[in-house]
């Protein structure tokens, strides 16, 4: 399937990739791709928007179009803020990864995520398989020290200290932000959300 990047891309380009709900968008989302960016000296990162997540209650979702309206007004020139998920018609980051492997054959991609995902790694779909096809950067998050510890994506592939081809898990830290966008939903009505 023919898809237009939504950015600049190119066999010399390495991009970072972060995924999910966006439910909201917030600051953790920008913490985990600055530090990335900076460590991992990537060209750009793209936050990919997923129209639902099989994890969580499609009912708490709030529509696509206003959750990436708002990544995009948070994201700035930080990040490139796409639908390309619902445009590949994939719900599985797994799924993604292969379309977007097969789209653009050239570019280096590098899977970004905060170290909260850890505990729950192991549930995504292949997600063994997942860690073999692209690198895995992690940005420690407050609060998930012991994630680390426990994760089976760590027990499976280990660390690595400097960034290498798939299978490569690397820990990066920073100035911790503690937002989330759970956090942030218990706070807001749900007129505010729509």
């Amino acid at each position: 399937m023919w898809i237009r990047p939504p950015g600049p891309i190119g066999p010399h380009l390495t991009i970072g990739l972060l995924g999910g709900s966006f439910n909201p968008a917030h600051e953790g989302h920008l913490y985990v791709s600055e530090v990335a960016r900076k460590a991992l000296g990537l060209n750009q990162v793209w936050w990919l928007v997923t129209p639902g997540n099989p994890l969580k209650r499609a009912s708490d979702l709030v529509e696509l179009q206003f959750r990436i309206a708002f990544a995009r007004r948070l994201a700035g020139r930080h990040a490139i803020v796409t639908d390309m998920e619902f445009r590949f018609g994939t719900r599985f980051t797994f799924d993604t990864m292969r379309a977007l492997g097969h789209r653009f054959p050239d570019t280096r991609f590098v899977w970004l995520m905060g170290s909260d995902n850890l505990a729950g790694f192991a549930r995504w779909k292949n997600w063994a398989a997942l860690a073999r096809l692209v690198p895995i950067a992690v940005v420690r998050r407050p609060g998930t020290a012991l994630d680390t510890l426990k994760s089976p994506l760590i027990r499976r592939f280990g660390q690595v200290r400097g960034f290498t081809s798939a299978p490569s898990i690397l820990l990066l830290d920073g100035p911790r932000s503690a937002q989330s966008s759970t956090t942030i939903r218990a706070g807001l009505e749900p007129r505010l959300m729509a």
